[in-house]
């Protein structure tokens, strides 16, 4: 059974630290990023390399498509989901994306995507813009639902984020604390509508690092009020919940990367990412160890199962959404 703590590397390569770390069974993924990227085959030399030291690890990335999008040499680049829910013919082109993004992803190695984004597009939010499919929630569910589609038929599982919705708060939650100040009615309404839609094709969720003052006092993520009674109890979503990245200035409100796994943890989530600081996802390691958290054995879901091998790009499948992406000029 997987452990509760997500982390990442420094490099192209790991080092006999990270070997270490990787071995720690309270570790139960890695998520990838830009510097530890080059080119295909390097990045399934890496996964490999991992899976020899631990054949369970959750191996993730975020390729969500336009602007967030880590593999990129050798990888198509994809478009922005706005930028599909602008063509007439989006709910198809979706799904298409969905598929190559997934086949790509799993051809290396990797297991899944933090994908797709849900949040709405309220024209407020610089961090959100045009990851976003739509501004309109019920649009927004349909074209979410066509590129989980693509997603699962390639083999892998789906992860919406930023529940319960980042839209609509202006501050970018990398570098601050950013509030909602609107009525738990008004949300549901809206930002919530296409996580209740899609709460059975999503085999998890990401919460935000955002605080909705007049819903709870904490930040979503660390919140038993959005994460077991809304989320769990009110959507009866029952997939994995991964906190979005622990060492993010919107998570430093609950205290130090040990007062964050444990408040993220308590909070319902199961597991906790802390990236791009060794030293916080080390104490996270500890306080892990301390409480002797128990892992959850939903995680077990995320696990890819698509291509094991690498020659994708002669499926006709491939070539098809390619073409098709191509066609409605949305990629090169």
């Amino acid at each position: 059974m997987q452990g509760s703590l997500m982390v990442d590397v420094a490099g192209t390569w790991l080092t006999a630290e990270d070997r270490q770390l990787l071995r720690q069974p309270q570790v139960g993924g890695l998520i990838i990023f830009a510097r530890n990227i080059e080119h295909p085959r390097q990045v399934r030399e890496l996964s490999a390399a991992i899976r020899a030291v631990r054949p369970d690890l959750l191996l993730a990335v975020d390729q969500e498509g336009g602007r967030v999008q880590r593999l990129r040499q050798g990888f198509v680049r994809l478009p922005a989901m706005r930028a599909l829910a602008d063509n007439p013919n989006a709910e198809y082109l979706a799904e298409q994306c969905g598929w190559l993004m997934a086949t790509e992803v799993l051809a290396v190695g990797l297991d899944l995507s933090f994908a797709p984004v849900l949040d709405l597009d309220y024209q407020r939010s610089a961090v959100v813009g045009s990851r976003a499919f739509e501004g309109d929630p019920e649009r927004a569910a349909l074209l979410a639902g066509a590129f989980i589609r693509g997603m699962n038929s390639a083999g892998m599982a789906a992860t919406g984020k930023h529940f319960p919705g980042h839209g609509w708060a202006e501050a970018d939650s990398h570098v601050a604390i950013p509030t909602d100040e609107r009525s738990l009615d008004e949300i549901r309404a809206n930002d919530l509508l296409p996580f209740a839609r899609l709460s059975k094709q999503l085999a998890a969720v990401m919460p935000a690092h955002v605080i909705y003052p007049q819903v709870d006092a904490q930040p979503a993520g660390f919140s038993r009020r959005w994460l077991q009674e809304i989320l769990r109890g009110e959507l009866q979503f029952d997939g994995v919940i991964f906190s979005d990245d622990l060492s993010m200035a919107g998570a430093h409100v609950v205290g130090d990367a040990a007062s964050r796994i444990e408040a993220a943890l308590s909070a319902g989530c199961d597991m906790g990412l802390v990236c791009n600081d060794r030293a916080a996802a080390e104490l996270a390691l500890s306080a892990v160890q301390r409480l002797k958290v128990q892992p959850s054995p939903r995680i077990a879901r995320m696990r890819g199962q698509g291509f094991a091998h690498t020659d994708y790009r002669q499926d006709p499948r491939w070539l098809s959404a390619l073409m098709a992406l191509k066609d409605a000029q949305l990629i090169d």
